[in-house]
């Protein structure tokens, strides 16, 4: 299964600029695992400060990144109407972040997540984003479904 843009937009709340996840390569079958892809582009507002000059994209973005591929998954994993329920996915834990190699405009992430468990609305995950196959971060990620406040 392959999402574009379109139809991740459809999933996911986040729009510019922080809508950081821009195709969904595969999902298997049993929606548990996928692999989505971030193209990094000079243009993104975080390079104009983070560094001028040098510009690197920020662990939380990665982080984020890898947040967002690991919804899409999440989503995916739902009923229609539970998807249109006005739900919303939080961050309840982020462990064993590691971050390995600089990630800079003209690369490609390419984020493979992989569902563990629910429990209670709080799903687990664990993904690995790449740039030209070596590991850039790794992270185990915790999200929480709740209805917005």
């Amino acid at each position: 299964m392959k999402y574009n843009i379109h139809d991740i937009m459809k999933f996911l709340s986040h729009r510019y600029p922080f809508l950081l996840i821009d195709r969904v390569e595969s999902m298997s079958e049993d929606k548990t695992t996928a692999v989505v892809i971030k193209n990094v582009t000079a243009n993104e507002p975080q390079f104009t400060g983070h560094f001028p000059g040098c510009p690197v994209m920020p662990g939380v973005l990665i982080i984020e990144a890898m947040a967002q591929a690991c919804a899409i998954l999440a989503l995916d994993r739902l009923s229609e109407e539970e998807r249109n329920d006005g739900s919303l996915f939080y961050f309840a834990a982020i462990d064993n972040a590691r971050f390995k190699r600089v990630v800079e405009p003209g690369d490609q992430l390419r984020i493979a997540c992989k569902y563990i468990r629910d429990r209670a609305g709080i799903g687990k995950f664990e993904a690995e984003a790449t740039v030209d196959g070596q590991l850039a971060c790794r992270a185990e990620m915790m999200c929480a479904r709740r209805k917005p406040n």
